[in-house]
């Protein structure tokens, strides 16, 4: 099995073609905007009263009130400029209050008000100027962050929930560690050859992932149409992968064809093996025999892989993933997401109906992220087919 790694996105600007509210979402999100004010100003508000009660309980003989030098230092992390001075108007009344009760002037040494208050003014007004640096950071963060999702997007050209005589469901999510791009694809399309799906992952993150996606896409797209086998397809890709990726960069591919009704032929390139689900729940994980290398490496290899023809009737669902969905890792015992196992009690049914199946890839991803704790540290797609009653009635 290869190991892949891959990386995540996000959301923002006016070129993402993305809608205006996801994009100001997105925006706020990446600066902890879309919390609450007074939950963004509580660690601020916190550290007065921290200081004040100090600052009361140590007695009128020590005089800790500078201390509130810290606040606008604080509150410079999370809040606006605006809210940030209100905050630290706020501190500074408690530092004047707190030096009437610690008789600082009236033991003239009204000089130490003068300098704290002072140092405080100072850095009140300075930590209001980092507060709007950082702000506009975090919007160019998250415009470079929703460019990068939006070309993901374009470039995945997601299917709509039938396609020839299929039926999908699918769910497709980035990590949450950071907002790259992820490195997870698909496509399903109808062609003269019957309905072909490739599910794939890319070695590497980031615009180089991208990059690589884009040239198995382009190519998947151009040779399912021209090409009358999947060994054919598949050799057109590893052609312009050769071409135009990096050398020791690699996709991980399965491809899948839909021709004849009640069978389905898989073509393993070193990806995760699917999982075919009957309506009783009965699993049965679909390996190859003789796997295959990732795209990309097919000069390290002699002679061609050989694909299968299985039986894949109107009650049966196909489950195909990435890596990132069976090497998700239990949130106590670190143990692998056992795919083969939660799939059958999940899905069974699921080719009643398109509501059935969605429901479905709603239950597994659900199932999944509960394993995990709810978060996911790779990418993960999952995607479900069945045949339509179209292709029923064939049978």
């Amino acid at each position: 099995m290869f190991r892949i790694r891959r990386a995540q996105s996000l959301s923002a600007p006016r070129a993402s073609g993305l809608p205006r509210a996801r994009r100001e979402r997105a925006i706020l999100a990446t600066d902890l905007q879309d919390l609450p004010w007074w939950r963004r100003a509580g660690p601020a508000l916190l550290a007065i009263l921290v200081i004040s009660l100090a600052d009361f309980l140590s007695g009128r003989d020590r005089y800790l009130a500078p201390l509130m030098v810290v606040v606008p230092s604080i509150a410079a992390l999370t809040l606006r400029p605006v809210e940030l001075l209100l905050v630290c108007l706020f501190g500074l009344a408690a530092l004047i209050g707190l030096s009437r009760y610690d008789q600082v002037s009236e033991l003239h040494d009204g000089r130490f008000l003068f300098g704290a208050m002072a140092s405080y003014t100072a850095l009140t007004l300075f930590s209001a100027v980092l507060a709007r640096l950082r702000m506009r950071r975090a919007a160019a963060f998250a415009a470079v962050s929703s460019v990068a999702e939006a070309a993901q997007r374009a470039l995945l050209s997601h299917p709509g929930p039938s396609v020839g005589p299929l039926r999908l469901a699918v769910r497709y999510v980035s990590a949450a560690d950071a907002a790259r791009i992820g490195g997870d694809l698909y496509s399903v399309l109808e062609t003269p050859h019957g309905t072909r799906v490739l599910v794939g992952d890319v070695r590497g993150k980031g615009l180089g992932a991208v990059q690589t996606a884009a040239v198995v896409l382009g190519a998947f797209r151009e040779a399912a149409y021209d090409e009358n086998g999947l060994y054919t397809v598949a050799d057109r890709i590893e052609a312009s992968v050769e071409r135009h990726v990096p050398d020791g960069e690699f996709t991980t591919a399965l491809f899948a064809e839909f021709r004849r009704p009640g069978a389905v032929e898989l073509l393993h390139y070193g990806h995760v093996p699917p999982i075919q689900v009957s309506r009783e729940g009965l699993v049965t994980v679909l390996e190859a025999a003789d796997p295959w290398v990732p795209l990309g490496l097919g000069r390290l290899a002699t002679g061609r892989p050989q694909s299968m023809d299985l039986p894949f009737g109107a009650d049966d669902v196909l489950v195909l993933c990435t890596d990132g969905v069976v090497e998700a890792r239990h949130h106590r015992s670190g143990e692998f997401y056992p795919l083969a196992e939660r799939a059958g009690p999940l899905v069974r049914d699921a080719a009643r109906s398109a509501a059935e199946l969605e429901s479905a890839v709603g239950r597994l991803f659900d199932d999944l992220l509960a394993h995990t704790g709810g978060e996911l540290g790779d990418d993960a797609l999952l995607l479900l087919i069945t045949r339509t009653d179209r292709d029923r009635a064939r049978l």
